[in-house]
């Protein structure tokens, strides 16, 4: 057997959250062949790594990189970070299916425009990505909020039992075609009105395919609790893993209480499938709306269409000179991005400690000032929260982002370094690692990051993107669940 490449003398830690050890690893057809002392296997590339770490690809389980994926270098955000798989398609926003036509509701004008939504099929979609290619492996869902907008007529009410069944045939259709579940966002004006029997009628097909439900709950604030009971019903009636995305206590009132959300997330996990996941910042960012802004102690403009100058400017400054309140100058500024500094940072250090907390990073690739998690949010786990907060160990904090997503989710040959599975690495500086990011100056590279192979192919190296057609479609593998995992 000759190797492709054989990558010696680095600490492999290997997600699965066990101590680092010293080890070859082979590489050849793009995926981990042999492990051990490789020095007679013939290769033919040999990457000396002695003081670096070799870790799995990190899976970034929360993104809204449904267009990026199909643009050229926007996924650098992504590679520079070692990122080498994304899950699509969260908040209830997805590219497609889609035969919308007029106004396009917020927020999924965040990654749409009229160009994009040009996918009437799901199955139209991945073929895109197949056919094109993507710099990363693409895992993805279906937008709720994406099937609301193509069957009804007016989304400030609830669905009607025929248009829930018009729904359910485009999930079908888009899960057959390889589609990894359904999104939810129902904290959304365009998608409040969706009752919980709505979002299971909806999402019936979800259990035949043992698909993933995923949710921006419809409360992160006073009726969190509520919001919570409600996601965990949801799970038990279609008796399919939910995962709830970005977890987060939002508003000064509410700081403190993820004591009780992970206890009841905690117990929840007892008796169904329930994942989580978090960005490891204390800033959100979403649509500008002047309901949002009372929450947050500060707010920074991420983009406006029609005062497109303003961006990178905190709202306080922008109402200053326009001389009227904060929430007169956010509804000037609409259609707009903001980020919200609404949460305390003991809860987002004791949801990201959560022994099954997966990181996912929530950016928002569009934006012209983007949230830096975008850039930041996976050496910043490494780097702040590991290394220098001492919050977890380096090998806690690679299976959060890797192995413990991959057995979560259902992504086989994926997040972990062994025998089988895909090439999907990251080489990195253990002591350098870490976010450069920030709210200021939010597209800065993290430093660190050396080298980055997707599928076997070297993707990113020396600061710079080497290949943006190494990634691959992954489509669902179906998990068998029974009624009694999931409604003891």
């Amino acid at each position: 057997m000759e190797l492709t490449l054989c990558v010696s003398g680095a600490t492999v830690v290997d997600g699965s959250g066990q101590p680092g050890f010293v080890m070859d690893v082979g590489i050849a057809g793009g995926r981990i062949v042999a492990m051990g002392d490789l020095s007679d296997t013939p290769a033919r590339e040999r990457l000396a790594a002695a003081g670096r770490v070799l870790a799995p690809g990190f899976i970034d389980v929360h993104t809204h990189d449904d267009r990026a994926l199909l643009t050229p270098g926007a996924m650098t955000a992504k590679l520079s970070q070692g990122v080498t798989t994304v899950v699509t398609g969260n908040c209830g926003l997805s590219l497609a299916p889609s035969r919308i036509r007029g106004v396009i509701p917020p927020p999924l004008d965040l990654i749409a425009n009229h160009e994009w939504l040009r996918f009437p099929a799901f199955a139209n979609y991945l073929r895109a990505l197949e056919s094109e290619g993507t710099a990363v492996n693409a895992v993805c869902l279906v937008g709720h909020l994406t099937l609301r907008a193509n069957v009804m007529d007016d989304l400030e009410r609830a669905a009607t039992p025929a248009e829930c069944t018009a729904m359910q045939t485009l999930l079908a259709d888009a899960l057959d075609a390889g589609a990894f579940g359904l999104s939810t966002g129902t904290f959304y004006p365009p998608a409040r009105h969706a009752s919980t029997d709505e979002i299971v009628a909806v999402g019936e097909p979800l259990r035949a395919h043992g698909a993933l439900y995923a949710t921006h709950m419809r409360n992160e604030a006073e009726k969190v609790i509520d919001a919570l009971d409600e996601t965990f019903e949801i799970g038990r009636r279609l008796g399919v893993r939910v995962l709830i995305s970005h977890h987060k206590l939002a508003g000064v009132a509410n700081h403190g209480r993820s004591i009780e959300t992970l206890k009841r997330i905690g117990a929840a996990m007892e008796h169904q499938p329930v994942s989580l996941d978090c960005y490891p910042y204390n800033a959100s960012s979403t649509v500008l709306r002047p309901e949002f802004v009372a929450r947050a102690s500060s707010v920074l403009v991420s983009w406006s269409d029609p005062h497109p100058e303003h961006a990178g400017r905190t709202l306080a400054d922008i109402a200053r000179d326009l001389g009227c309140s904060d929430q007169e100058a956010a509804a000037r500024l609409m259609p707009a991005g903001a980020i919200y500094f609404m949460m305390d940072e003991t809860d987002v250090r004791r949801i990201l400690a959560f022994p099954k907390t997966l990181i996912g990073s929530d950016g928002m690739p569009h934006d012209e000032h983007p949230h830096p998690r975008l850039w930041g949010t996976f050496p910043r786990v490494l780097g702040h929260y590991a290394r220098e907060e001492h919050l977890f160990s380096l090998e806690t904090a690679v299976a959060k982002m890797s192995g413990l997503t991959a057995e979560e989710l259902g992504l086989p040959g994926r997040g972990r370094i062994a025998v089988g599975h895909a090439a999907d690495l990251v080489l990195l500086d253990p002591l350098t690692v870490g976010d450069r990011a920030t709210f200021e100056q939010p597209r800065e590279l993290s430093s660190g990051i050396d080298r980055v192979w997707v599928n076997g192919r070297l993707a990113f190296a020396d600061g710079s993107v080497q290949d943006e057609k190494a990634g691959q479609v992954v489509r669902r593998t179906p998990i068998a669940m029974t009624q009694e995992t999931c409604l003891q």
